[in-house]
């Protein structure tokens, strides 16, 4: 059952989203998130720039995609398990939530990870390298007294404005 695309942003917002990356290849370049396996659940992602974070710091990798998914879905990120049990990398947040209403947000849906280095030492994500991975859950609803006002304006974290 297919229930979601993984897309590429505009050159323009990725060229925005950059930042002081400046060995960025076109977006044609970066792979779009793929499974290793067949029964992998897992679609990992490739960071298109080489970071390093320092020990105790954080940096956020422009993935340069986006992903369109039915109502229903949500695709939750978190750090592959070999760069977590190597290094101690996690997610800023613990987990990304990617809802899938982000897609039409303000930003085309940039997928933006935030990574946090725990260790004493400088990690090194390579340009090229797995560095998290994503997994589409279904959920439920409550009952609602008020109905969440249509459609999404910002971008990340917008919702909790």
């Amino acid at each position: 059952m297919s229930i979601a695309k993984f897309t590429w942003i505009s050159q323009q917002q990725y060229q925005k989203d950059l930042g002081a990356y400046h060995d960025a290849p076109s977006l044609e370049a970066i792979p779009l998130p793929r499974r290793a396996t067949a029964g992998s659940a897992g679609y990992d992602f490739v960071s298109p720039v080489a970071v390093t974070i320092p020990a105790g710091g954080t940096a956020v990798i422009p993935s340069g995609v986006r992903v369109e998914m039915e109502p229903g879905w949500v695709l939750v990120l978190f750090p592959r398990s070999s760069l977590g049990f190597r290094t101690g990398m996690r997610l800023s947040n613990t987990a990304g939530v990617i809802d899938s209403d982000y897609a039409f947000a303000e930003n085309e849906g940039h997928i933006l990870v935030s990574l946090r280095n725990p260790s004493p030492n400088p990690v090194t994500i390579a340009r090229g390298e797995r560095f998290c991975q994503g997994i589409f859950l279904p959920y439920g609803l409550a009952e609602e007294r008020v109905a969440p006002p249509e459609g999404r304006r910002g971008g990340m974290g917008s919702t909790g404005k």
